[in-house]
């Protein structure tokens, strides 16, 4: 029973995510109300809130959640965090879209672009990001050697996937952005590996 509750829970979560997005892409995201996303996705308010606790999280999900901390941090031994990293992002350039629906991602990227708020939630969620991949090599680390591997690492990541979602913004199909992709992980990745001055 708690498994048809949950999917049950799950769809509702979809949904409501998916009304709020597809009227923040029609009429930006400052033009919308929560009550309105309630309204259209015949919800309560309160339960609208049970969900997302704020209206930036109905469109930011998933922003920040890859765990780069995690990857470092289980990898082999002998590998370094670089390599771990590289290996992860490769994985993902040779089928970017496994699990992806295409068209709400470019919806959702589309409102977040254009919006400062969103972009600045993002911002913040990123950041976060970054620091728990700093505490992970500092454990291997100095602090500030560890803080500052984490910023140009992430700053690094973030670019690359930025670069990604901007091309699937602009028409390319996934499998033009994913091969471009692939090519952009390497470059990436030996800059940070060797230096700009290589």
């Amino acid at each position: 029973m708690a498994g048809l509750r949950e999917r049950k829970k799950e769809q509702t979560q979809r949904r409501i995510a998916a009304v709020a997005l597809r009227l923040f892409a029609e009429r930006g995201f400052d033009a919308v109300t929560i009550n309105e996303i309630a309204e259209a996705a015949e919800v309560a308010k309160v339960t609208l809130f049970k969900y997302f606790p704020t209206k930036e999280s109905l469109v930011l999900r998933g922003v920040g959640e890859e765990d780069l901390a995690g990857i470092v941090a289980v990898r082999p031994p002998g590998q370094s965090p670089l390599e771990a990293l590289r290996v992860h992002y490769r994985a993902f350039a040779t089928d970017p879209g496994a699990a992806v629906d295409r068209d709400a991602l470019i919806t959702q990227l589309r409102v977040i672009f254009d919006s400062p708020v969103l972009s600045s939630g993002a911002n913040v969620l990123l950041y976060g990001q970054r620091q728990a991949l700093a505490r992970v090599l500092a454990e291997e680390r100095d602090g500030l050697t560890a803080a500052l591997m984490a910023a140009q690492i992430t700053a690094s990541v973030l670019t690359v996937q930025e670069t990604f979602f901007r091309r699937l913004v602009a028409g390319a199909s996934l499998e033009e952005a994913g091969r471009r992709l692939a090519e952009d992980v390497e470059l990436a990745f030996d800059l940070l590996e060797h230096g700009i001055n290589r």
